[in-house]
């Protein structure tokens, strides 16, 4: 079964109305049927919780939870194993520090990588990107 990780740009597509957009609900579609695997680190699930609250406010952000949570994406915590990659490609690749713990999982998981972040460009050697527009 196919395998996608979703960085914070690619579910805040859904959130923002952004370009990718239909790409991203083709995902959940599939994931609902059973095609694919989504899954998130819990990294950046609060980097999207964040960005929502920053600017749209704290009952934007609890709206934008539970949309999430009826949501066909397993949001995965980070445990010592996840992290200490993360931090890896943190130092090797000098990936932002929240975008590494995405780029880990997708490592972690052997699943493409879904973002609109040109950020993991870096990464491409390492993993299989998904590009948003």
């Amino acid at each position: 079964m196919k395998r996608i990780v979703l960085d914070a740009s690619a579910l805040m597509t859904l959130f923002d109305d952004c370009p990718g957009i239909e790409k991203v609900k083709e995902w959940i579609e599939l994931a609902v049927a059973k095609e694919i695997e989504l899954s998130m680190s819990v990294v950046n699930w609060g980097e999207v919780y964040y960005s929502i609250w920053h600017e749209y406010g704290r009952a934007a952000a609890i709206e934008v939870e539970t949309q999430v949570a009826r949501l066909p994406i397993e949001i995965v915590d980070a445990d010592r194993e996840h992290t200490r990659l993360a931090a890896r490609l943190k130092a090797e690749a000098k990936l932002p520090y929240a975008d590494s713990f995405a780029a880990a999982l997708s490592k972690l998981r052997d699943a493409a990588l879904a973002t609109a972040d040109a950020d993991f460009d870096k990464v491409s050697d390492q993993i299989v990107l998904l590009k948003l527009p």
